[in-house]
């Protein structure tokens, strides 16, 4: 065979060559550019040749050498890939992955296990704006012109104080979304409404000036107290456990008539007094009541045929007292160490 035709037989080779591993890509290295490889062979016998045929024939060699290094680093980007897979799948001394799992907010966690308790027993979840109008958020509620809850110092307002109707508000409460519900819906409505909340608060452990309510509403034809109570009672026993204990104290709310304080048998003393019940053995979990028929009239709805309930709560309080945790701030921090503790993702009740 001629030089031109070992030539042009090794050009279709580096042409067509392949390989599926690290070993064959190393195997292709070695047989065209090792010491004893076919185009380092060639480069010898170019040294024999004329030299009126050396020139022509060095540059066809060049052009073959630079092909087959091109295609040697080609079969080496095919095949890493490959060699990382095998290596990962058969060393076994190789590093375990340490990612750390993400999880819910325990706030997340608590309002979820809320809706679901409600939704089993026919609630359905209703959300609003969190900028709300005075209707909504104060007239349609009963709220009167002097209520203090219109005061700059209880309300973040966005436009025009007071009790106008164009005031523009930052939601006190999610029972403007209860309005709207009413507003728009034909009776029965069974609905909650979770969401966020803003009032003009000093920020302690106790308190915040963001946090979030689940409220309720219950309106049909013969609605009663005594559903109303049973409807907590059952909420109570399936967050805190079959054991626990409601009661209720008279209150006061514009928007509900009658209107009670609902406390719960201290899940943490069971009873017999400590720090968080204030040696009471009760701790409050929300306010309730019934409809003021005049937030019937409001929205709508007629208070000669349709009675109904409704109930609020803070999320972070019933987080609180699942969690043990001393401090509302610890909520907001994000704090690594104190977010790691529900890594796991699972509610505790």
């Amino acid at each position: 065979m001629s030089l031109q035709e070992r030539v042009a037989a090794l050009e279709a080779e580096v042409k067509d060559a392949v390989a599926a591993t690290a070993e064959d890509v190393e195997r292709f290295r070695v047989a065209m550019l090792g010491r004893n490889g076919k185009v380092t062979a060639l480069f010898d016998d170019l040294k024999q040749m004329p030299a009126e045929e050396k020139r022509a024939f060095g540059q066809r060699l060049n052009h073959l050498k630079n092909a087959a290094q091109a295609r040697l680093e080609e079969l080496k980007a095919a095949t890493a890939g490959t060699a990382a897979r095998e290596v990962r799948a058969t060393d076994p001394t190789r590093p375990a992955l340490t990612g750390f799992p993400g999880s819910l907010h325990p706030i997340t966690l608590v309002r979820q296990r809320i809706v679901e308790v409600f939704s089993r027993i026919g609630y359905t979840v209703s959300q609003g704006p969190e900028v709300e109008d005075d209707h909504h958020n104060f007239s349609a509620l009963n709220f009167p012109p002097d209520h203090p809850a219109r005061d700059m110092q209880d309300t973040f307002f966005v436009e025009g104080p007071g009790s106008g109707a164009d005031a523009l508000a930052l939601r006190t409460h999610t029972s403007s979304v209860q309005v709207r519900v009413m507003e728009s819906t034909k009776p029965p409505i069974r609905t909650i409404s979770p969401g966020r909340v803003y009032r003009n608060e000093a920020i302690s452990a106790r308190a915040h000036c963001m946090f979030h309510q689940v409220e309720g509403l219950y309106v049909d034809k013969g609605v009663s107290f005594a559903e109303l109570k049973g409807t907590l009672d059952h909420f109570a026993k399936a967050m805190f456990g079959p054991d626990v204990a409601i009661r209720m104290r008279p209150s006061y709310f514009p928007f509900t008539e009658p209107s009670a304080e609902v406390d719960m048998s201290c899940t943490i003393c069971g009873g017999a007094g400590c720090n968080i019940c204030k040696h009471s053995g009760w701790v409050e979990i929300m306010g309730c009541g019934m409809v003021d028929p005049a937030v019937l009239s409001n929205c709508g709805i007629d208070p000669t045929v349709y009675s109904g309930f409704a109930f609020g709560m803070g999320v972070e309080r019933i987080a609180q007292l699942i969690y043990r945790v001393p401090d509302l701030r610890l909520y907001w921090e994000n704090d690594v160490r104190f977010l790691d503790q529900f890594a796991s993702g699972a509610f505790r009740g």
